[in-house]
């Protein structure tokens, strides 16, 4: 059964599912920081997923950063997973812009995180609805 880290739980706000993953942001208003989940036990690396998960992951976060860069208008999109803090496997997308916190810099420890309010998420949710296949499923919440 699919648990999702605590960490993850407590510093983001879940989006909803596409076929293998869940989609999650960041609680940090200072970028559209967007996550998937492989919704799979114990997998903390990509080579534990199977080869059709792998290949999954990969057609849904470039889908995800497709729709995110023409939606956010983002200069630069930086993917990535990593795991140093939360061990279950995640890959962060983070629309990047030119004139954000952080930018050029890694957006990690530059700016205390700003919680996003219920009407930002709201947008977001809308923003991602028109342009989200069927194959994606909104959470409640």
């Amino acid at each position: 059964m699919f648990t999702l880290d605590s960490r993850l739980q407590q510093d983001t706000l879940a989006i909803g599912d596409f076929p293998l993953c869940r989609l999650l942001l960041s609680n940090d208003a200072n970028y559209p920081w967007f996550i998937l989940v492989p919704r799979r036990e114990d997998i903390s690396e990509l080579f534990q997923l199977d080869v059709t998960d792998q290949q999954q992951l990969w057609r849904e976060t470039t889908a995800l950063a497709e729709v995110l860069k023409d939606s956010f208008d983002a200069d630069k999109l930086n993917v990535a997973t990593l795991g140093n803090v939360v061990s279950q496997l995640h890959m962060h997308v983070i629309v990047r812009k030119r004139d954000d916190a952080a930018w050029p810099a890694p957006v990690w420890g530059k700016q205390p995180a700003k919680p996003y309010s219920a009407e930002q998420v709201a947008q977001i949710r809308e923003r991602l609805r028109l342009v989200l296949t069927d194959d994606f499923r909104f959470l409640e919440g």
